[in-house]
């Protein structure tokens, strides 16, 4: 597996940790040391992953994720955040955010997180055109060749890792599934931590698809299990 990876934090020595560690598992890096060079250069290399820092000069992480992913920009992002920073993390995430590592953290941990990220969204390229066809389910249609959604025939604006939590929900309709069970399978976490991710990701799916996001027809939470996906008979 080989990718071009954009590493941004103003701590020069923990960028050249990363990238020195990502280097030797023959990921190509980029640097950036603020949020106006970080925004710049993912807006030209068009990197397959941003390793980005929260507190940042320039623009803070939080305003680099916002402005790419306002631009349609939809690289896959992990934020680097520190342990007292709840609020921004659930930020980070609502922005568009499709994952973040608590500082310190383990080097192994982060490239771990980096390959699996990678390896989604090779396995979703390495499809040949046409393979699959659009599958329509309720009022929804995917087109998994074009990581595209469709609600009531409008395309849905989502991010890459919406779109795979949005993916599963509606091949597995009517089915209960667990918590753990998502966050290994979208975020490689087995031990059931960090459901605050999938919360998030789950609030921002209910903004996009549902009438009412507080009284959801399609995402059911079940209590202390999960969430059930419920849609129209298929068509």
């Amino acid at each position: 597996m080989k990718g071009k990876i954009l590493v941004v934090d103003d701590e020069e020595s923990l960028v050249r940790l990363i990238t020195y560690n990502l280097n030797k598992e023959g990921f190509t890096t980029l640097s950036a040391y603020d949020g106006l060079t970080a925004y710049n250069l993912a807006r030209e290399e068009k990197p397959d992953l941003i390793i980005l820092d929260l507190m940042l000069p320039e623009k803070d992480g939080l305003e680099v994720c916002r402005q790419l992913r306002s631009e349609g920009i939809n690289i896959p992002i992990i934020m680097l955040t520190a342990k007292d920073e709840e609020i921004d993390k659930v930020l980070g995430l609502e922005l568009g955010a499709d994952d973040y590592v608590t500082k310190p953290f383990s080097v192994r941990e982060l490239i771990a997180r980096v390959k699996a990220v990678l390896r989604r969204k090779g396995e979703r390229e390495d499809l040949p055109a046409g393979e699959e066809k659009a599958l329509v389910i309720g009022s929804f249609t995917i087109k998994p060749e074009r990581y595209e959604i469709y609600h009531h025939d409008k395309l849905l604006d989502l991010t890459l890792k919406e779109y795979e939590l949005l993916e599963i929900f509606l091949r597995n309709r009517g089915r209960v599934l667990k918590r753990d069970y998502l966050l290994e399978v979208l975020w490689d976490y087995a031990d059931g931590a960090n459901t605050r991710v999938l919360d998030v990701h789950v609030s921002k799916l209910r903004d996009k698809i549902e009438k009412d996001p507080k009284n959801p027809q399609y995402i059911k939470t079940v209590r202390g299990l999960g969430y059930k996906f419920e849609v129209e008979k298929d068509v």
